[in-house]
């Protein structure tokens, strides 16, 4: 009996340690991410406390993470892993010490130096990732490690309301920092010395990410790449603002009703994980990244639009399900393009530059939602933002048609001195 792509890749010992730690560690993420907010609600009453930490985040990921992907391109990925990891463990404890609104200022702080080493981490993974499998098994890869974010999201969210309820902060922490000292356990176990392989010897570290830059800007596929990540981050910038006002406003749901949904979408990614072994052994990824964009869009389109039409409440359940599964397969098939397109040595600068396009997209889309809306209504915003998918499919068609001769992207030679 032929052992599926997915199965095997899962064998690969080094893969299996780098795919279970990314599980542990999001889990523990995705629990305080919804611990956090509560509890610092709760300390001052003000939405705008809670924002702040938002900003924080936002603003950390747009300062660091060019710096940082320069780093992990010289330095050993798997060791990048250990010691983010472990600093992201030990940063967080100082949340223990808020108790009292004066004490905000604390939680701020840990959260810049979390979202500080948290963009290590990303371009790191995924810089490692094709040097621990096979080209051919790097779709089958990615996959899995879109199932783990989406078992992740599913659970995570779950046990940080749970841990809210009975342990408080104080659990979420504890429990949180445990996840990223077991993450970091299991990477160490990872087998080898994966510094990245580069022709060039380390010089300005403004070069290095101008040289990452450069890159981005001479390969049409990444072009298309990161135009796709733009309006895809811009849509979830939309969608974030505005999705509790959907589900309330529109389909006259309440709390329970927006984790129902955010659960929907979780399981969908999960079946779209499984789905993504098979479907890689069948189309490529520049076919599966544009017919997932396509799908997605049109569900997204008829989701915003259910509303208009029916008050049932069940299939919107359904349909998120659905949304979900091509979702997972898309961004499956957009890193393995990305770490099939880049050299070794430009790889984590790359990805870091995913985290910055993402940040400042979500600012845009956030911007978009809060201007907008009372213009327009939440149903013509969310609808507009669906239909943008369907613009991005055929860009990135568009964009394709262009592409000369595959081969990777070598790394660029800069005219700037030391």
């Amino acid at each position: 009996m032929k052992t599926s792509s997915q199965l095997r890749v899962l064998r690969n010992r080094s893969f299996g340690l780098l795919w279970t730690a990314g599980l542990i560690s999001i889990t523990g993420t995705w629990l305080l991410s919804v611990a956090l907010p509560i509890f610092i609600y709760k300390l001052t009453d003000s939405p705008a406390a809670t924002a702040t930490a938002v900003a924080v985040r936002v603003g950390t990921n747009l300062i660091a993470a060019p710096l940082a992907g320069a780093y992990v391109d010289r330095w050993d990925r798997k060791k990048v892993l250990i010691y983010a990891n472990v600093l992201q463990a030990i940063t967080l404890l100082p949340l223990l010490a808020v108790d009292s609104r004066s004490d905000l200022w604390i939680a701020y702080l840990v959260i810049a130096a979390q979202a500080t080493f948290a963009v290590f981490v990303m371009p790191a993974e995924h810089a490692l990732l094709p040097r621990l499998v096979d080209e051919s098994d790097l779709p089958a890869a990615n996959g899995l490690n879109a199932l783990n974010n989406n078992i992740a999201r599913l659970l995570g969210p779950a046990l940080g309301a749970l841990v809210a309820a009975t342990l408080g902060l104080t659990g979420a922490v504890l429990l949180d920092s445990a996840s990223f000292l077991l993450a970091a356990g299991l990477c160490a176990l990872i087998a080898g010395a994966h510094r990245a392989e580069s022709s060039a010897a380390e010089s300005h570290l403004l070069r290095e990410i101008g040289q990452g830059a450069l890159a981005i800007r001479q390969s049409v596929v990444l072009q298309a790449l990161f135009a796709v990540i733009a309006v895809t981050a811009i849509g979830e910038g939309i969608m974030g603002s505005l999705f509790a006002v959907f589900v309330v406003d529109a389909l006259h749901g309440d709390v329970p009703q927006v984790g129902w949904l955010m659960s929907a979408q979780a399981v969908g990614g999960i079946i779209g994980g499984f789905a993504c072994g098979y479907a890689a052994r069948n189309f490529s990824p520049e076919r599966l990244l544009t017919v997932g964009l396509f799908i997605f869009g049109v569900i997204d389109v008829i989701i915003f639009n259910y509303p208009r039409w029916f008050e049932a409440f069940s299939p919107v359940v359904v349909l998120f399900v659905l949304v979900g599964i091509p979702s997972a397969i898309m961004t499956a098939a957009a890193f393995t393009m990305l770490q099939t397109e880049v050299a070794d040595g430009l790889r984590a600068r790359v990805f870091s530059a995913i985290l910055v396009v993402e940040a400042l997209s979500s600012l845009i889309g956030a911007t978009l939602a809060g201007t907008l809306t009372e213009r327009f209504g939440v149903i013509n915003v969310l609808t507009g933002q669906g239909a943008a998918y369907l613009l991005a499919t055929f860009a990135f068609a568009w964009f394709l048609r262009r592409r000369p001769v595959a081969g990777l992207a070598a790394e660029p030679e800069l005219a700037v001195t030391r």
